[in-house]
């Protein structure tokens, strides 16, 4: 459950680089896409599908109730700073920021995901163990090619195309410095595949020791709570993982990955710092729209008009 709630979380970010008409076409549609996203995972069954869907509309009205505001007032932040040069530190605290709100986010969906555990089935199971499976190869396919190339040219242009999303086109020199600097980084996409896979194992050994424990008990209650804190088990693992030595691994790659950003953004133009200033600002109104669209809705007693509450 874990990997549905984050993923749902990590989509919406990128629907804010993905530009203002897309973040509110798809955001009035998110709990439909994050329906079809859990159903290729679990493939829900006929009596589950209600209460899931019922679930995603109440998180994500919700979540536009009380997080797109934070957002917006983020993004209003941002544009005050995106002009000035940055430190890798305060690069690093936007993302405890960030974090901070998916830590949050997370709670609020915990108790729905434990009720969904509570009705997995051995085939659905099956069917988690599967997709994942599916996952590793598709990240392999995107991350570790054979030709060593291939995989820094690969890298390089996800590099730049996340960039360019903020900045506008990046200048030769800009491209060029990048390149050096995932060139010597000691990202390990082996290691992270390696990681993925234990977590997937673990979640797939949690799900199952869960689901096993609602059949053979009568005591609904304790089950729920077992569940509950099952979930919160795996929502923590998201970002820290069990293993101390891969969570020190992964500290040393926040910081790396800080520094790299503070040097791009350092080395940005004027005009590029006000084209991603300029983005900010559209999303930032984008966002403020999608909230104030739920406060229209409790003003009115009621529940967000059909062109925002898809079902």
């Amino acid at each position: 459950m874990r990997r549905i709630i984050g993923r749902t979380l990590l989509t919406l970010g990128a629907l804010l680089l993905a530009g203002c008409s897309v973040l509110r076409l798809a955001y009035d549609q998110a709990p439909q896409f994050a329906y079809w996203w859990i159903d290729g995972y679990v493939d829900v069954d006929d009596a589950q599908s209600p209460r899931v869907r019922d679930a995603l509309e109440r998180w994500f009205t919700w979540h536009r109730r009380n997080q797109l505001p934070e957002y917006a007032a983020l993004l209003s932040r941002a544009q005050r700073e995106i002009v000035e040069n940055v430190t890798p530190a305060a690069l690093c605290g936007w993302t405890a920021e960030a974090q901070r709100r998916i830590d949050v986010a997370l709670e609020e969906a915990l108790p729905a995901a434990a009720e969904l555990m509570l009705t997995l089935t051995p085939a659905q199971l099956r069917h988690i163990e599967r997709r994942f499976k599916k996952a590793q190869d598709e990240m392999r396919a995107d991350f570790l090619q054979p030709d060593l190339a291939e995989r820094k040219a690969e890298a390089l242009d996800r590099a730049v195309k996340r960039a360019e999303n903020l900045y506008g086109r990046l200048e030769p020199a800009q491209r060029e410095w990048l390149a050096a600097q995932l060139d010597k980084s000691f990202f390990d996409p082996e290691r992270w595949q390696a990681e993925r896979r234990l977590r997937q194992q673990e979640t797939v050994r949690t799900l199952t020791t869960v689901a096993a424990a609602a059949r053979a008990s009568t005591d609904r209650a304790v089950v729920l709570a077992q569940a509950r804190t099952a979930a919160r088990g795996l929502a923590e693992q998201m970002t820290r993982s069990p293993r101390p030595d891969y969570r020190a691994y992964q500290q040393r790659l926040l910081q790396e990955n800080c520094a790299v950003a503070a040097g791009l953004h350092n080395l940005t133009t004027p005009a590029q710092r006000q084209t991603a200033r300029t983005k900010l600002k559209g999303w930032e109104d984008d966002v403020r729209s999608l909230a104030s669209a739920a406060d229209s809705a409790r003003l009115r007693g009621g529940s967000l008009p059909p062109a925002i509450e898809s079902r």
